[in-house]
Parts: structure tokens; sequence; C-alpha cells
């Protein structure tokens, strides 16, 4: 379903493992920069009245994301730690067009956004199969599902607003980019590193 060319290796969750503080820490602070990022889309295209009430929905559920993951943290005796940096969205950001026509830059943004939820996805269900932490495994399937649910929605926007462009074929470019850059992660206790 999510056409993502390159899986992650199982044996990431054993990096994981070795530090459940950080990939949590790290965890969090995703769930907030997901909800920056549908605040971005409601500020830069309000015309979409579709896309700001969607939006509206998803930045509830990722502040919700945020707040049951530092529920995780504090049961565990842990401490919210500073804000990270997300090497590889960071590289992923590269790819959104700078100067295309606005359905073009509409289409790239709403690509980048479904990229980051299907690879969240994806490392959710890796987590979810692999971690020795039942009740991690669990919290990861359940967020596992929401994450497939945000990477549709960013898709079928995408598609909608994308008249004239050919979504698809942006989509797999978008894929075969994606594969390249995560070779270089899935090294350390982070969600996308």
């Amino acid at each position: 379903m999510l056409g993502l060319k390159m899986a992650t290796d199982p044996r990431w969750v054993n990096v994981v493992e070795k530090n459940i503080e950080e990939i949590l820490t790290d965890h969090a602070w995703c769930e907030q920069k997901a909800a920056t990022n549908a605040i971005t889309l409601m500020v830069h295209y309000p015309e979409h009245s579709d896309l700001v009430s969607e939006m509206v929905k998803i930045v509830q559920e990722e502040i919700e994301h945020f707040g049951m993951v530092h529920e995780k943290i504090l049961e565990r005796g842990y401490t919210l730690g500073r804000e990270r940096k997300d090497p590889y969205v960071h590289d992923l950001i590269k790819y959104i067009r700078r100067g295309g026509s606005y359905e073009e830059v509409l289409v790239d943004k709403l690509l980048f956004a479904a990229m980051i939820e299907a690879r969240s996805c994806e490392r959710f269900r890796v987590l979810s199969q692999e971690i020795n932490d039942e009740d991690l495994k669990q919290f990861y399937h359940e967020l596992m599902i929401s994450e497939a649910n945000h990477y549709t929605t960013f898709i079928g926007f995408a598609r909608k607003y994308g008249q004239g462009i050919d979504v698809d074929a942006r989509w797999e470019a978008f894929l075969e980019y994606e594969a390249q850059i995560i070779r270089n992660y899935g090294k350390s206790e982070t969600v996308h590193g």
C-alpha cells in the first residue's frame, strides 16, 4: 500500500531497544512537527476548505499522539528531552520544487507529508512486530494505523488538487528519491534515524 522502495531492516529495533528514552523523545517531537506541518498547510492554502478541515483533524490527532508519547515517557520515569533535528526530513524536503506553479508546489508539499507518514507508518509496523516490550508493541501498532490514514489523506489531496499534474508519476519519482535517502538511515534510535 505504501509503495516504499526500501524496507527498514528489522535489526534497527535492536538499536532502538538500547535507548527507549531516545526513541520516545524523538517520536514525541516528530508528532509535534507533524502537527506544525499540518498547520502550515492550513495557513498557506486556506482557500481549500476541505483541506483545512482535514488538517484541523490531523493537528488534533498529532498533538494527541504527542501527549500519548509524553505519557509513555513519564510512565517509564524519563523526562522529555529537547527537540531533535530530523536529518531524514531535512533531506526529504529538498525534493519539494521551488518556483514551480501553485499546483506543483502544493502537490509536492502534500507528497512530502505523505512520505513522512508512510515511512513513519512503516517504522511503527516494524516496532510493533519486532520490539520485545509488549506495551510498546501494542502502542506502535495503534499508531501505525493512524499514520496510514494520514498518508492516505495527503495522497488523496495531492491527487485532488494536482490538476494537470501526473501525481502518480511524481509520487513514484519521490519514492525513488526517498529510497536513496533512507539508505543513510536506520542506524540510530530515532523514528527516521
